[in-house]
């Protein structure tokens, strides 16, 4: 009878949490009152169109189960992992996102919400939501619109067209060299693309949260995407919320396909980018000025 008793106080613990995780759901998610300006809010990603609204798979009840915790009840990024998270979560209130097909300033498609949602963002806490179904992520785009008035008043900006990618060569990478110097990225994102330039530890987004450079030698991957196509998209639309502007005003189509070519040899990849520049390296070490202050007047080499 004694061992039955020790027996039965050893497992009473897993009983009472077995009860408890399989309600549906969770007490912690009964608990927030999830706070949308538009709860109707509606998503049309291909063929699909998300709801916010649903009890059962509709975004807000979605957003209750995966996203509250550090995006917030209200969308405003303040969850309450928000205070242990860095970069901060985005603040949906505002509608203002970093990745997008859309001229700055402007709203992103909903197309740009649903890749986010669906990539995640490389070297933050936000991960990629490829488990859920398709459905289920448009709802959640759904959910992300229904934070925010703007949704309601404005329409997305026009996707930038991109242009055919310039040949890949090393006249090319030369030419994006000579731009990551002369445009003086290397303040921010460092001499080797690294995010440790002069300047980096004394940015911040525009919630004057501190933010960091990306520093391309961490992955294979960029913020908002992995082709040259997503750079180059960068590039001409901006990060809005962060230092990193737009240059569509500022750079030629053809600029800016030297400089996607360059950042690729700042990578810990294998790409056709970075065997051309290790070969010209090799054969012109002598020649080559360092990026950075000490470059002199700005050469390619």
């Amino acid at each position: 009878m004694k061992r039955i008793a020790i027996t039965f106080a050893l497992m009473l613990p897993v009983v009472v949490l077995l009860l408890l995780t399989s309600a549906s759901p969770c007490l912690a998610q009964i608990d927030h009152n999830i706070k949308p300006v538009n709860g109707s809010a509606e998503a049309k990603v291909g063929g699909l169109t998300g709801h916010a609204a649903g009890e059962q798979q509709g975004g807000i009840m979605l957003y209750r189960r995966f996203c509250v915790g550090c995006h917030g009840p209200a969308g405003d990024g303040t969850g309450e992992n928000a205070q242990w998270i860095d970069p901060k979560p985005r603040d949906f209130t505002l509608a203002v996102f970093k990745c997008r097909s859309t001229p700055t300033g402007t709203l992103p498609t909903d197309d740009d919400l649903f890749n986010a949602v669906t990539r995640g963002f490389d070297t933050t806490n936000m991960p990629s939501w490829r488990p859920l179904t398709d459905q289920q992520r448009a709802n959640l785009v759904a959910a992300v619109k229904s934070f925010s008035p703007r949704w309601q008043n404005e329409k997305p900006g026009t996707p930038i067209t991109i242009p055919a990618e310039t040949p890949i060569n090393i006249e090319s990478v030369l030419r994006g060299r000579a731009l990551f110097q002369k445009m003086e990225c290397w303040k921010c994102h460092g001499p080797a693309g690294h995010g440790d330039g002069p300047s980096a530890s004394t940015l911040t987004d525009s919630k004057d949260n501190p933010i960091r450079p990306y520093n391309f030698s961490t992955g294979t991957r960029f913020k908002c995407g992995t082709t040259n196509q997503d750079l180059y998209r960068i590039f001409m639309t901006g990060l809005d919320g962060t230092p990193m502007p737009s240059f569509n005003d500022v750079l030629k189509p053809e600029d800016a396909w030297d400089l996607v070519h360059f950042l690729r040899t700042l990578q810990p990849l294998t790409t056709q980018e970075a065997s051309l520049w290790k070969a010209y390296e090799t054969a012109h070490r002598s020649e080559i000025k360092p990026i950075g202050p000490d470059n002199g007047a700005g050469g390619s080499k």
